[in-house]
């Protein structure tokens, strides 16, 4: 498998995930939901909350590389998130509508990027306003790394909540 290839692969692993979580977390009441859960952003919907909003400045950045990746011009109209702990979607409906839009992007992008296109450098600002030079490539890694680590949380909370989202490894969409 090459580079890009694997980038299809993580970006596919994406939507099943997210999809199995989201089925999971919508059968559970807005109360439960939002309760505070201890967890890295308090409950299940602000952990998906986040992660939508980490995708959303990186996909953001992304859509700067010079490659022009028309597949995530729609990105445009998309207003960068101030913080990545806000709850920008209260309504679960809402944010779950926004993240099967997200990773469907994801997909038709995945499959648009090229080897040459892994070669070249980011530049971009942070959160907070410093400016950063990294490798494409490395900062797709940590793109789905991030989403990986974040999801695993909402798999947690999600069976305290008493819920099962069944499997969750990467092998299950391997050849």
């Amino acid at each position: 498998m090459n580079r890009t290839e694997h980038i299809a692969l993580m970006a596919n692993y994406n939507q099943w995930m997210n999809r199995k979580i989201y089925d999971a977390a919508l059968t559970l009441t807005d109360a439960a939901l939002a309760m505070d859960r201890q967890a890295f952003f308090g409950s299940i919907l602000g952990t998906l909350n986040h992660l939508a909003l980490g995708d959303t400045v990186w996909l953001k950045r992304f859509a700067q590389h010079p490659a022009g990746f028309s597949a995530l011009a729609p990105m445009q109209t998309v207003a960068t998130p101030a913080d990545l702990k806000q709850l920008a979607f209260a309504d679960m409906r809402e944010l779950a509508t926004y993240r099967t839009w997200l990773d469907q992007l994801i997909v038709d992008w995945s499959h648009t990027v090229q080897e040459t296109d892994l070669e070249h450098r980011l530049h971009y600002s942070n959160m907070r306003g410093v400016t950063a030079d990294k490798g494409f490539f490395s900062l797709l890694v940590h793109f789905f790394n991030h989403q990986t680590h974040h999801r695993g949380q909402a798999t947690t909370l999600l069976t305290q909540a008493g819920l099962d989202v069944g499997t969750t490894d990467l092998l299950a969409l391997i050849d």
